[in-house]
Formats: C-alpha cells, structure tokens, sequence
C-alpha cells in the first residue's frame, strides 16, 4: 500500500473541501493511504461542510499505524491560521508553503510515495511575501531541480509547458533550442512515468501556421525545428512544429501521445476546455512524483460546498499509478 502525502493548499480556498469529499470517494483506500498534511480544525470544518460521514484524526506522521475506512489522517501541522475565507491572505500563504515543504522532505525521505498538492493561491504567496509564483517552482527549489516542466494529463489529451508563469509578452525572448529540447526530453520522460511504451512527441509552434516559412515568425525556422530535429538525431519519435490550430485536434484523435507547447495558455486552453472537471497537473523532472488538481483556489466558491473533487480525485488516482524513474 503506497503511502501518499495530500497538502492541504490554501486553507481560504477549495483544498480543504476537495481533498474531503475525494478521501470520501470508494476504493480511495484500495489504491493508496492517504496522509493530509495540513491542519486538523480546518479538515474538520471542511468535513462538516460537506456533510460527510468522515472523522478526521491527527498522527504524527507515515510510520503511525494506519486508520480503517471513514478516518481522514492528518499530520497537523498546527500553527496560526486566518481565520479569512474565500480570499488570499499573507496567513494562508504561509501554511500553504509550510505543508508543502512537509510534503517534499517526507517524499525526499521515502517515507511517502508521492505527494498531491491541494490548489495554493499566487496572490496569498505574495502576499505572504515569496517569490515562487506556484508549486512548481518551489518544489523545483526543494528538491534542487535544474530541468522540469509542468505535464498535464487526461484520457486522450496531454501537454507539456516550455514555459510556465510568465507574461505572453515573454515568451517569444525565452523560446530557443534548448529550452525546446529539453522539454521534449520531458515529454518523453513524462510519457513514460505514465507507463506510454512507444511515445510520439508532437511539437507545436508558437506563431500561427506554425510561421508559415517565416512570414508570421522566426522562432519555428531558428529555435523550435533545431530542438526537433536534434531530438530525434537522439532517438526519439518527436515532429513537428506543427501549427497550433490543428496539432490538439490530431493528438486528440490519437495520433500523438503528448505535445509540447510553448506557453502556458497555448496549452492549458483546449486542455481545460475538454478536462477541466478531470485532469491532472504532473511536474516531470522532479526526484520525487507530484500530482494536482488542474484548477486553482477558486476563492469565489470556497467555503460553500460547492465545489467538484474530480479533478483532486484523479490526483490521487494518478499518483498511485505513476512509475517512479529515479
């Protein structure tokens, strides 16, 4: 039985309220033992908000024995917490950030699986005074991680980010062939932590029609075709740049495994569009194996028993199944 960490996020958010109702899903327990790192009192609220038949109990950590059906454990990581719901807060930051770090040295220590980390708020991270704009950069820190990038996967659609949390207007300057290349190296790498034998990387341009031979843009002839073509001079069953407008279309019906995007909403757009409800935030790269949701806090119905646990439910889920390759 795999031991699985779960941050709590955000505790003004919908973390608490999804990581409940998931841990109340059957056969939630067949698959893993779930550790909530976060506090108690507010697991306990998001329980009873939910109307769920859970109790919640406190451990000291993985190496207590483990509770039967209907016992939601959580490692308490006490401390002050804002009483304030439904908005960011410098106090919810904080915690957010304290059951993260929890979380990664349990995983670094091998006394837990994987990790799935409940929605954290950018706003409350500021505000708490960080500088990581999400989890995917501090737990690139954590863990001391040069190479990583952010995967996100469902049943017939996964993607891969060369870059992440930065303006648009970024992005053309940050495009070039290493970075392009070593997200395709994390395609491949992801693909195979998802068990994918024979994986086909499709790459996407960044400019419509894929540049269309320089007329819309350079970065496809300069940055993005060099990064392919040397990727497959190494082996692997990579093409494109494809144009943006047509490759999730043919990933979507099979044709490719995972495409490499080159911004943020290039590929969380048809991502969400399809799976927001189901899909799963996998950073690749990592020594360690973390899941999330693929949505954020959703301040506007927190606190209000509002909100879907497919998504977390599916974190989870996923967490279990990945292949380690370290």
């Amino acid at each position: 039985m795999k031991n699985i960490a779960i941050t709590m996020g955000d505790p003004g958010g919908i973390g608490p309220e999804v990581t409940a109702k998931a841990l109340a899903c059957a056969g939630m327990r067949d698959c893993c033992r779930p550790l909530v790192i976060g506090s108690a009192g507010v697991m306990e609220e998001a329980v009873r908000l939910a109307g769920l038949k859970l109790q919640v109990r406190p451990v000291g950590g993985p190496a207590d024995p483990p509770a039967g059906a209907g016992v939601v454990e959580v490692l308490d990581m006490r401390g002050r917490l804002s009483s304030r719901r439904g908005v960011p807060s410098a106090g919810s930051g904080r915690a957010a950030v304290k059951y993260i770090k929890k979380a990664a040295a349990l995983a670094l220590k091998k006394q837990v699986h994987a990790i799935v980390t409940a929605p954290v708020s950018k706003e409350s991270l500021r505000m708490a005074g960080y500088k990581w704009p999400g989890h995917t950069e501090l737990l690139a820190e954590l863990t001391n991680t040069e190479d990583f990038a952010m995967m996100f996967v469902s049943k017939r659609l996964k993607v891969i980010l060369c870059t992440i949390h930065v303006p648009l207007k970024d992005v053309p300057g940050m495009i070039n062939r290493r970075l392009v290349y070593r997200t395709i190296r994390l395609a491949d790498t992801g693909a195979r932590m998802l068990g994918v034998e024979n994986r086909r990387i499709a790459v996407s341009g960044l400019n419509p029609h894929a540049g269309e031979s320089g007329i819309m843009g350079r970065e496809e002839d300069a940055s993005i075709a060099p990064a392919v073509e040397k990727a497959r001079k190494d082996g692997l069953e990579v093409s494109g740049p494809y144009p943006p407008d047509v490759v999730f279309h043919r990933a979507y019906k099979g044709d490719f495994d995972i495409i490499v995007c080159m911004y943020h909403d290039q590929g969380l757009i048809p991502f969400k569009m399809l799976y927001f409800d189901s899909g799963v935030n996998v950073t690749v790269g990592l020594p360690i194996i973390r899941t999330s949701p693929d949505h954020g806090t959703a301040f506007d119905i927190a606190w209000k028993n509002a909100a879907n646990p497919s998504s977390m439910t599916e974190a989870v889920k996923l967490a279990c199944r990945l292949r380690s390759l370290k």
